[in-house]
Formats: structure tokens, C-alpha cells, sequence
């Protein structure tokens, strides 16, 4: 085990300015401890989070920057205690690569709320070395926030799970939603709209999809498999609809009404929101009151529920919409993902605001 205490060269493909421009970037691996697992990536997801980040959209980039948070790959070797992986087995690794481990999140299995979480990349780890993402050859990531890859799920499909599948199987568990005969909303078909469609049907949801227009309808009910389609824009649609869902995951990044989708909501419903918004939002008060209702957020998921989320996808055969394009292709990949031009090449004329970026060392 001599070699992973040596230190290493990589070259990923990293942002080095504001102008989210990627291109090759050589640093040095950080040395492999004795719990952490080094996996070689096969592929890795490109989703809106590393547009915002490269481009320094939140203002908190750091460069130069390695994106990448839905990391699939081969594990090439392990540290001398640990016992969750072995080589050759094919693993994955989210948005988390570190926290604290004795705050009460982190003891009850929710380090994804820890305050001092350490993010696969733009971040820092304890020591004071920069985290590096999915965007490289090889990886090195302590084995509690390693995942297993289930037999049977195709890597590339496993790939965006680790970001939009979580990110909705994580609020319909602890909102005791995982069950049949609920109704539900989807709001907005993006990346993490179309898994939130997927894995609400494999539950045994009826799933309406509501978005602001009929361009998506098609998408929608041919393609996902939603049971109906509700457009926000229609008065009388929204008017036939009232009080009608248990629960709406909101997955809208950019500011937006809440009230017209509140009273889509019965007595005791949710109104879930999981997209990041900078700017504050409004509602009245009485909306809510007078039914009982709730505003709730939900960020990603615990590392268990990961686990637990390929796990039930693999079972109930829930497949994420990709297009598979090299690395010498991101920057073209992540400029038509930010224009929403996602639909005219893909495979399954899928709108999925997801590429998964081939292995570049078989090329």
C-alpha cells in the first residue's frame, strides 16, 4: 500500500477565470490516507451547479477549479482501514466529500446539513488543500462518502442520481411520501424535475407535471410517464386543479410566485422547495393557515440515502436521460446545457439539464 502515500500528478479539466472556460489543468492528488478509497472515473455529470460555480454566478469561486459532483468510476486502490470497498469495485461519489462527524446532523446520519461540510470541489478540506471534482482521471475520497453502484445500473445512468436522484428521494422519504396513492406535483422539467417525474411514478405516485406552457407536455406524458399535465399560465386550468396535491416539489432555480402553486396544495400538503434562489420570495400568510399547509426546503441527501436511492432505482429500474459526449467536448457540452439546448441530439429527445462526460482514459 506504499504508493497511496505518495503524492501524484493528475490533469483535469478545471475553470481557471470567471469565464467558466475549461481547459487541462495538471496539481498535485492529495495523498490517500489510510480510510480513503482512490477510484479512477469512468464518467462524470455535468449539471447547472457547475455552470454557477466555474462562472461564479453565487460569488464564491475559487480558481483555478476542477467541477464535477456526479463521479462514477473503478476503485483502484484502498487505504489500510477500509473495509467498505475493494478494487474493482464500481463506486460513486456526490456533492460531499467531507464534515465534521460530531455535530448532531453529522450523528444522525444528515451530514448534508453539517455547517462544516466540505463540497466535492470550490472547497477546502481540514487540512487546507483545495477539493478538486469529477472532471479528472483519478480521485481520492474517504470511504464515508464513497457509494456502491449497484449490479445492473449502467454507470452512466448512476451518474446524475448522485445529484438530482437524491435530491428528490431524499424529501419524499423524510416527508413519509414514499408510498402509493399520493398525488403529486413536479414544478419545472429540468434535471432534477425529470428524475423527480421518474422516481415519483416508480413509488406509485399519480404525478402531475406543471410548467408554464405546453411546450413540455409531450416530454412530459410520452416520455416520463406523467399522468397529467398542468399549465400555470391557464386560469382555469390552475382554478380546476385547486387543492388537489399532497405534496409539490418545486424545483425552479430562479425566482418565482408562490402563491398560484400553494393553493394547488390540500389540507396538510407540501410545497417542497429544492432550487437555489439568491432573492427572497413572497406569500401570504392565510395561504397557508387556512389549510395547514407547509413551505419546507430540502438540500441533496445523507450519504444512507444515497445508498438506499441507486439501490431503489436499480430495483425499480429508473433510468436518468443522458447524452454520453468525451471530454474534449465539455466546453461545447456545458455551453448548450446553459442555452437549454439539450433536446435536438439526444438519444431520447430527453431535455434532461444533464451530459455524462466519458472516461478519457479509453480513449
Amino acid at each position: 500500500m506504499g504508493s497511496l502515500e505518495n503524492e501524484r500528478s493528475v490533469t483535469g479539466w478545471a475553470a481557471k477565470d470567471p469565464s467558466g472556460i475549461l481547459s487541462p489543468y495538471t496539481y498535485t492528488l492529495r495523498k490517500t490516507g489510510p480510510e480513503d478509497v482512490c477510484i479512477k472515473v469512468l464518467h462524470c455529470g455535468i449539471c447547472h451547479t457547475d455552470i454557477h460555480q466555474t462562472k461564479n454566478h453565487l460569488g464564491m469561486s475559487n480558481y483555478p477549479m476542477v467541477p464535477g459532483h456526479e463521479v462514477v468510476g473503478e476503485v483502484e486502490e484502498v487505504g489500510s482501514n477500509v473495509t467498505k470497498f475493494k478494487v474493482g469495485e464500481t463506486v460513486g461519489v456526490g456533492c460531499l466529500v467531507g464534515c465534521c462527524r460530531s455535530c448532531e446532523p453529522c450523528n444522525s446520519s444528515k451530514e448534508q446539513y453539517c455547517n462544516k461540510r466540505i463540497w466535492s470541489y470550490n472547497d477546502i478540506y481540514h487540512d487546507g488543500q483545495p477539493t478538486q471534482g469529477g472532471f479528472v482521471p483519478t480521485m481520492v475520497v474517504h470511504q464515508q462518502f464513497v457509494v456502491r453502484i449497484p449490479e445492473g445500473l449502467a454507470l452512466e445512468q448512476a451518474a446524475p442520481l448522485l445529484c438530482a436522484g437524491v435530491t428528490v428521494y431524499s424529501p419524499l422519504k423524510n416527508f413519509g411520501l414514499i408510498r402509493s396513492g399520493v398525488r403529486g406535483g413536479i414544478l419545472g422539467l429540468g434535471g432534477v424535475g425529470h428524475m423527480g417525474v421518474k422516481i415519483a411514478k416508480a413509488m406509485g405516485h399519480h404525478v402531475t407535471v406543471i410548467s408554464s406552457s405546453d411546450r413540455k407536455r409531450e416530454e412530459a406524458m410520452e416520455h416520463l410517464g406523467a399522468d397529467k399535465y398542468l399549465v400555470s399560465s391557464d386560469a382555469t386550468q390552475m382554478q380546476a386543479a385547486t387543492e388537489s396535491l399532497d405534496y409539490i416539489l418545486d424545483t425552479i432555480p430562479v425566482n418565482h410566485p408562490l402563491e398560484p402553486y400553494i393553493s394547488l396544495l390540500k389540507v396538510d400538503g407540501k410545497l417542497i422547495i429544492t432550487g437555489v434562489i439568491s432573492t427572497p420570495m413572497q406569500f401570504i400568510t392565510p395561504m397557508l393557515m387556512l389549510g395547514r399547509k407547509s413551505i419546507t426546503g430540502s438540500f441533496i441527501g445523507s450519504m444512507e440515502e444515497t445508498q438506499e436511492m441507486l439501490e431503489f432505482c436499480n430495483e425499480k429500474s429508473v433510468e436518468s436521460m443522458i447524452e454520453i459526449v468525451k471530454m474534449d467536448y465539455v466546453n461545447t457540452a456545458i455551453e448548450r446545457l446553459e442555452k437549454n439546448d439539450v433536446i435536438p441530439i439526444c438519444r431520447r429527445r430527453c431535455r434532461q439539464q444533464i451530459l455524462a462526460l466519458k472516461d478519457w482514459n479509453n480513449e
